[in-house]
């Protein structure tokens, strides 16, 4: 079978999806050949935009930055699990991951994809409803000795439904909730903070492409390789990557 590469990274435009409260992403022409004789973008996005990549530090100000990390977490074979099919804001559980987390344990310094297809829903409010993975599944995946997980979806873990559009409502509304439940926490980012967690530290790449053809390579036995390298940023709880597979 001929190499092939497939390109598992959403192009970054103004106005893509972002996690409720993260930066908007804006692309602006900072300089023109009409004007300056090149062309050059001013960029504006936050560490966690498109397809990216998580560090320890994303949830914990002790745990390794990005560039505390060894390059070979961003890289290697990758097993893929199906968990196409399951309905929005289910919890991916540990017995769902089995036979995935069997084929990881054979292949050493493998990655494990998480294939929702929720690619398909890009682009729409119904990308924020995509399922997740319990804190004991995650657990599954440290114990497999998996080191770095990656997944077609906004997050590991749930993410919250969009509030109003005007922050003056979305103030009043967190205000009545605080006062109903003062008790009420932050999501807990409970699968983050087992893979991030793990002793050595993980990564979680999030927003990836369409993983349908590496399901379909890995049902044919054919290998695949994946690469997450991220922007250089210094001292970063993250960056985007241009995720590649390479089957073959």
């Amino acid at each position: 079978m001929a190499e092939t590469l497939i390109d598992l990274t959403h192009p970054v435009t103004t106005g893509m999806p972002v996690y409720p409260g993260d930066p908007a992403v804006e692309l602006t022409a900072a300089l023109t050949t009409a004007t300056a004789g090149v062309n050059v973008l001013a960029l504006h996005l936050g560490s966690q935009s498109g397809t990216h990549v998580d560090a320890p530090y994303h949830v914990d100000v002790t745990w390794p930055t990005l560039d505390g990390l060894p390059l070979e977490m961003f890289t290697g074979p990758a097993v893929v699990a199906d968990l196409r099919g399951l309905e929005p804001r289910s919890a991916v559980t540990a017995a769902r991951l089995g036979p995935a987390l069997a084929l990881a344990e054979r292949t050493p310094g493998a990655l494990l994809l998480l294939a929702t297809g929720w690619p398909r829903h890009w682009g729409s409010d119904h990308y924020l409803a995509h399922p997740y993975l319990t804190a004991e599944a995650a657990r599954a995946v440290v114990a497999a000795g998996i080191r770095t997980v990656g997944v077609d979806a906004l997050s590991v873990d749930p993410t919250p439904e969009p509030g109003p559009a005007d922050p003056a409502v979305a103030a009043l509304l967190a205000e009545l909730a605080d006062e109903h439940d003062p008790a009420a926490e932050e999501p807990s980012l409970a699968a983050h903070r087992v893979l991030l967690g793990r002793p050595g530290g993980g990564v979680i790449a999030e927003n990836l492409a369409d993983l349908t053809p590496l399901l379909a390579a890995q049902e044919a036995g054919a290998p695949i390789e994946v690469s997450l390298f991220p922007l250089r940023l210094a001292a970063a709880d993250g960056a985007p990557v241009r995720a590649v597979a390479r089957i073959g």
